[in-house]
């Protein structure tokens, strides 16, 4: 187990060197122009410059609040909402298959509605984040608490644990792993919702700084601020990664 894991870190290590290997080429050898693609030293050196200054912690601070706001809230109305669909088949049968297809129309479409109801500010971009994010957790806590196995739950009840027992101790422990995955998938694209919003309309945030950026046609600084984007969501990722790991490896829930 040891072994594969360490060939798959092996491997990603290498797409990262492979990656930082041909943008470094395609900016030294002048393939592409770097107006578009500014040299990595060019986007380090604005990046250290960048994160001595009050504005980036701003901007980082006002972005991540906003995402711990939007995703607090999918996760709160996705597992309930999921909870109550997944305790009906009938409500599952009429309910899911709309939730599912609501998530394949891109809620970008309706951005205008966001900043229509929310203005500009982090409340839209909540509300948007929000929104994006309860599609894949409420669809997962409903396959997770729909598919547990129906002798738990008669067993439990057999020996007359309440409705939280049964929740605490037979529905959260069977349907965890599924669930840690939905919520999981539900951050990054809250991550991301975010961040886009910011991008599209907003007046503060890293999504801000960067269609800044772009717009007074800086691209070394506006790669610091891709850069950093990127190596946060690979951090949150990691960290995601091992919280995952401990909660299913652990048992924490039972």
């Amino acid at each position: 187990m040891k072994r594969t894991a360490y060939r798959a870190h092996l491997i990603q290590l290498g797409f990262v060197v492979i990656v930082a290997a041909a943008w470094y080429w395609s900016t030294a050898t002048g393939s592409v122009s770097r107006l578009f693609l500014p040299a990595p030293a060019a986007v380090w050196l604005s990046l250290s410059q960048l994160v001595v200054t009050r504005q980036f912690w701003s901007a980082v601070e006002v972005t991540l609040m906003t995402v711990a706001q939007a995703y607090a809230i999918a996760v709160v109305a996705g597992i309930l909402a999921g909870y109550f669909i997944s305790r009906s088949r009938f409500r599952i049968d009429v309910v899911e298959p709309i939730i599912a297809g609501l998530f394949t129309i891109p809620i970008t479409l309706f951005f205008p509605i966001f900043i229509l109801f929310f203005g500009i500010g982090t409340a839209s971009k909540v509300a948007y984040g929000a929104t994006y994010a309860f599609f894949p957790i409420v669809l997962t806590t409903i396959a997770s608490f729909a598919n547990v196995e129906p002798h738990f739950l008669r067993a439990a009840k057999s020996m007359g644990a309440s409705r939280w027992d049964t929740f605490r101790h037979v529905l959260i422990p069977s349907a965890l792993p599924v669930l840690l995955g939905g919520m999981r998938i539900g951050f990054f694209i809250c991550f991301a919702a975010v961040l886009g919003g910011e991008t599209l309309s907003s007046i503060a945030g890293v999504g801000r700084n960067i269609a800044l950026a772009a717009e007074l046609m800086e691209p070394a600084r506006m790669f610091a601020w891709i850069t950093f984007v990127v190596l946060t969501a690979l951090v949150l990722n990691l960290l995601l990664n091992g919280f995952d790991r401990r909660a299913r490896g652990s048992g924490t829930w039972q």
